[in-house]
């Protein structure tokens, strides 16, 4: 059985495994309260952040490797395209840009808000978070516009790493999604899967409930 270390991007790893079927444990990881003294975490992943993923002798981080890791090993699944899949460039360009476009960009902002001084918050960097968000946005956007899912017409990975984005910058920084953002949010967040997903993430679930969005 696979077990997952932390919430946060781990959401979207359990995600995955809820659409695949893959059997799975969930660990919890409190990065803000004594995760020093948490040894069994620290020897999995040493530089102490989440998710993180063991899988029989294999240990993998980063939310958007662990999907390609666990696609490529337990598909093939139609949660990926294949290469010679007409749609497979999408699928990739946007399973990445869900990441290294959109939640890491608000993370710098979100960190900015919560551990930067009083009168350095409205700092140039966060400034330029939020530009590089809203441009990548743009290219989601645009995406929708052509077609229900960023990948074509069927639901995959990409729309996952997407998908946590989006609600991760609505649940942090109160970003407002336009009328296309949200009917697709809406869309990927009605499946089944997004549900149990979320009943496996008690942090997450009581954090989303506490929001009041």
């Amino acid at each position: 059985m696979i077990t997952v270390y932390g919430e946060g991007r781990g959401f979207r790893v359990i995600w995955l495994m809820e659409e695949m079927g893959l059997a799975y444990r969930m660990r919890p990881v409190d990065l803000l309260d004594g995760v020093e003294n948490d040894h069994e975490f620290l020897a999995v992943n040493p530089a102490g952040f989440i998710p993180a993923i063991v899988d029989g002798g294999t240990v993998m981080v980063k939310s958007i490797a662990i999907l390609q890791y666990l696609l490529a090993k337990y598909g093939p699944s139609p949660l990926a395209p294949e290469p010679d899949d007409p749609h497979f460039p999408a699928y990739l360009q946007f399973l990445h840009m869900g990441e290294a476009g959109l939640a890491g960009p608000v993370n710098a902002i979100v960190a900015t808000d919560i551990l930067a001084p009083e009168d350095d918050k409205a700092n140039w960097t966060v400034g330029w978070a939020r530009s590089i968000f809203e441009s990548r946005l743009g290219l989601v956007s645009r995406q929708l516009a052509k077609t229900d899912h960023v990948a074509g017409a069927r639901f995959t990975a990409a729309d996952i790493s997407v998908t946590y984005a989006l609600q991760f910058a609505q649940r942090t920084i109160g970003y407002k999604l336009g009328e296309t953002e949200l009917a697709y949010v809406a869309r990927t967040t009605s499946r089944p899967a997004y549900g149990r997903a979320m009943d496996s993430c008690p942090a997450t679930r009581a954090w989303v409930a506490s929001l009041n969005l």
